[in-house]
């Protein structure tokens, strides 16, 4: 069965009657680009071939009524009463982005603003990107519900409203300290390439990955997805200390982000900061310099620097930030000794996945040797599969 096909199928065993059509938005792995989102910073992550479905239809009664394949039902809830703090679990993901969509609608002056001039509605979700593992499954969710609303409630956002609204649900009625990254990927991501994110100021730009060359031999170049199932949560205490550390480096350095510190007025500025402090710091400023030097290197076809950039992030995120795991930082071993051009965790950390840059002839020996190695320290077997640069959130049906 499609996933499409899951979607139309469980939205009818949900409610007992067909969807109206069926929306959907990818998961993402971060190329590079680690914490460096809500730091205004830079990113470089792509959207990959896994996805969220939605199969949503209208109703005339004001009521929303959620349901997910695997989770329990969520109830209804009126659409009016939707406030940050009202629904726990999975279901306040699709709950808060139908909140805020008002909420910008409401600072934007736009028609459909108020509750009462929005028609409810029943969704169900169906997906194939792995929860817990790194991958932004939430942000899939929240973008695949987003154009679905903005197209049935007639809104007319353009993408970059679109990821304003996903991430305030994400702030602000989930709960998750996170940046624009995992949104901005899953609504903004073009076939084939990463997306070249400011955080600042929300422009973008594309990178060709050119994994499909024939660079590195037969089927060139591929991206090992190792999903160690050590499972995260943004709304963890790990991910708001590591969010509140960088925010008290700016404000010790009297800068309104670490985006405007180079690595010389860091170093020259160490006594203003604890060692945490300034550690967490020097991730963020050498990240945002690697994520520079990535995109050159990509327009330039030299994936060999690519890969040697992204090994130095996973050293960073380890030493500096210190948001690996054991099994991260084995599966980033393994891949590089295995022949893997790079390797690094990907996502916000402390549980999730490694990606891998290698020649796609390896991709098959260096799945067996994870798999392998993990077996021989007694972690749990991981997932491992390739991704895809894929497109962003679309209509399917």
């Amino acid at each position: 069965m499609t996933l499409l096909s899951a979607a139309r199928d469980g939205f009818a065993a949900a409610f007992g009657y067909p969807p109206a059509a069926l929306w959907s938005a990818p998961g993402r792995v971060n190329l590079i680009g680690e914490h460096t989102d809500y730091n205004e910073g830079f990113v470089l992550p792509f959207a990959i071939g896994q996805r969220t479905v939605a199969a949503l239809a209208p109703r005339a009664d004001g009521l929303v009524r959620v349901s997910s394949a695997g989770a329990a039902p969520a109830g209804e809830f009126p659409l009016g009463g939707l406030a940050p703090g009202g629904a726990a679990g999975w279901a306040a993901y699709p709950l808060g982005v139908a909140w805020a969509l008002g909420q910008v609608a409401r600072r934007t002056g736009q028609a459909g603003a108020e509750p009462a001039g929005r028609p409810g509605f029943d969704v169900h979700f169906a997906s194939d990107v792995p929860v817990g593992a790194g991958l932004s499954s939430s942000a899939a969710l929240e973008c695949a519900l987003a154009v679905a609303l903005n197209e049935v409630w007639r809104l007319g956002f353009d993408r970059a409203r679109l990821v304003e609204a996903a991430h305030l649900a994400e702030n602000d009625f989930v709960g998750a300290p996170t940046g624009i990254l995992d949104q901005s990927a899953a609504l903004l991501s073009r076939e084939g390439a990463a997306l070249f994110l400011d955080c600042r100021d929300g422009s973008w730009s594309h990178a060709d990955l050119g994994l499909g060359t024939d660079r590195f031999g037969p089927g060139g170049l591929a991206v090992l997805v190792v999903d160690t199932r050590v499972k995260h949560e943004h709304v963890s205490g790990g991910y708001a200390a590591r969010r509140a550390a960088c925010e008290r480096a700016a404000a010790a350095l009297g800068v309104r982000a670490l985006r405007d510190v180079t690595a010389g007025q860091l170093l020259a500025a160490r006594d203003r900061l604890t060692e945490e402090d300034y550690r967490r710091a020097r991730h963020v400023v050498t990240e945002d310099q690697r994520v520079l030097e990535v995109v050159a290197a990509l327009r330039a076809g030299d994936h060999a620097a690519v890969g040697g950039l992204m090994s130095a992030s996973h050293r960073s995120m380890r030493d500096d930030f210190e948001i690996s795991t054991p099994e991260l930082d084995l599966a980033v071993e393994v891949a590089v000794g295995g022949g893997a051009l790079g390797a690094r965790m990907t996502g916000g950390g402390f549980g999730g996945s490694a990606i891998a840059l290698a020649p796609a002839a390896l991709i098959p020996g260096l799945e067996r040797t994870v798999a392998a190695a993990f077996r021989e320290r007694g972690f749990g077997a991981p997932g491992t599969f390739t991704v895809r640069p894929s497109a962003g959130a679309r209509r399917d049906e």
